[in-house]
């Protein structure tokens, strides 16, 4: 399921208009964008939960070359499935 057929599916479960789906879908993944960045954990009970990880630097190796390259710090979102989800794929 991609970003528009979530879209539909509010539109339609909901009886609400196109737009206002929309701008819901819009309004949801922004706020769970800016929590994330933030670095703070976004957590759905039941259905699964997001949270940065941070890495430190370390020295890496260019493939292509052989060359050492030095890998700056990153932090990366992470997702984590719950345990309700977990059983429900694996009916």
């Amino acid at each position: 399921m991609n970003k528009l057929e979530l879209i539909s599916a509010l539109k339609t479960r909901t009886d609400i208009a196109k737009s206002e789906a929309a701008k819901v879908v819009e309004v949801f993944f922004d706020n769970m964008a800016d929590t994330l960045a933030g670095g703070d954990r976004v957590e759905i009970r039941g259905l699964c939960s997001f949270y940065v990880k941070e890495y430190k630097s370390y020295t890496g190796r260019n493939p292509k070359t052989g060359e050492k390259v030095v890998i700056k710090p990153k932090k990366l979102p992470f997702f984590k499935s719950g345990k309700e989800l977990k059983e429900r794929v694996n009916y």
